[in-house]
């Protein structure tokens, strides 16, 4: 049975019609908290502090700061600065930049006096749009779990296994890698979702857990490192994770820890896919290893934790010794030639430039071309 406060919105327009209230990330699962964005500066810190998080959100958050900016002042020299403010603030997620410059073509022409309607009003379809678009991979994604489901014992679940959150509150609704799971739950299949821990924000155990427990999808929390082992022993049937950035040949960058799961994935014949919209799709770059910037966050999440203790105080400690010095890369990147197959809103196509490129209808870029970030 599906939970009302787990099926609260990550984001959405208030009713004032200019504010917009965002569904605090940081405080899942423990608490539920709605925080309103008035201003460009607190759009930028939403995004950067992971108030709001995955990329789809990310993209649909950055464009309504954008609204938010030009209420202040339309000029075509707030505009840039609102771009170049919302672009710094996380450097991996490509759809950051898709939204942000989708924005900007889109009112760049316009007389100042008409951007800020035009600006709120392409935002809220990008939110529409989302919603759509994540409901057309959950479609193409459950086809695949029909058929993997074909091969269990009859009323055996098919096993899933995840990374971080790509759910419904890191997109509008639906979520990228959970909307096969979603539909097929939806439709009464049989299945069980292995919810990877995700160290060190733990975004598998506090936002992954916690939405699936919502929507009384049936699910397991598993430290990261109990993936392999599981894989070992015939435990995971199919592996479907999310991605911030895909290269035009089929690369993916995803929260760190995908590429070790993509390397067990192969070693045991378990089936590897990456869900993602259209937008993730980086057409300038082919090489995710040697081009894809990585995030560098602060090596106090890998030092230290917070929950809450038996009181129900929301508490921080430390994990290591004082002192310890910690590097945080936020995500990884695996080679498309791990990946058995990518799940977007236009169809299920394998991890090359040829079939991306023939996806999306775009021609195939020569080997090497487009720029190194």
């Amino acid at each position: 049975m599906r939970s009302p406060v787990a099926s609260q919105k990550s984001l959405r327009l208030a009713p004032d019609g200019v504010s917009v209230l965002i569904l605090d990330q940081t405080l899942l699962p423990h608490e539920v908290r709605t925080v309103r964005l008035r201003t460009l500066a607190q759009a930028a810190r939403a995004i950067r502090t992971m108030q709001v998080r995955g990329s789809n959100l990310i993209g649909v958050t950055a464009a309504f700061g954008i609204a938010l900016a030009l209420r202040a002042d339309p000029s075509d020299a707030a505009l840039e600065a609102a771009h170049a403010t919302l672009l710094e603030t996380r450097p991996t997620a490509v759809n950051l930049r898709w939204a942000l410059d989708l924005m900007r073509e889109h009112l760049r022409p316009l007389p100042p006096g008409h951007r800020v309607a035009a600006a709120y009003s392409r935002a809220a379809a990008l939110l529409d749009e989302d919603v759509a678009i994540n409901r057309s991979i959950g479609d193409h994604g459950l086809a695949i779990l029909r058929r993997l489901l074909r091969d269990r014992p009859a009323g055996q679940p098919l096993r899933v296994m995840t990374h971080c959150n790509a759910g419904r509150i890191a997109t509008l609704d639906w979520g990228t890698a959970t909307a096969p799971v979603y539909r097929a739950h939806e439709e009464g299949l049989p299945i069980h979702v292995w919810v990877s821990e995700t160290r060190p924000r733990n975004q598998g155990a506090a936002l992954t857990a916690w939405e699936l427990g919502g929507r009384g999808v049936p699910h397991t929390l598993v430290a990261d490192n109990a993936a392999g082992h599981l894989m070992q022993h015939g435990l995971v049937d199919v592996v479907i994770v999310g991605a911030d950035r895909v290269t035009a040949r089929g690369d993916v960058a995803n929260k760190i820890g995908t590429y070790l799961k993509a390397l067990a994935a192969r070693e045991h014949a378990v089936p590897f896919y990456v869900a993602f919209v259209g937008g993730s799709v980086d057409w300038t770059l082919r090489d995710g290893v040697r081009g894809i910037p990585i995030e560098q966050r602060s090596p106090r999440e890998v030092t230290h934790i917070t929950g809450v203790d038996a009181d129900g105080r929301r508490v921080e400690v430390r994990l290591t010794p004082e002192g310890t010095p910690a590097r945080n890369d936020g995500f990884d990147v695996t080679p498309a030639r791990l990946i058995t197959g990518l799940i977007t809103e236009r169809g299920v196509c394998r991890a090359s430039a040829a079939a991306l490129a023939r996806l999306y209808g775009r021609p195939v870029a020569a080997r090497g071309s487009g720029p190194r970030l």
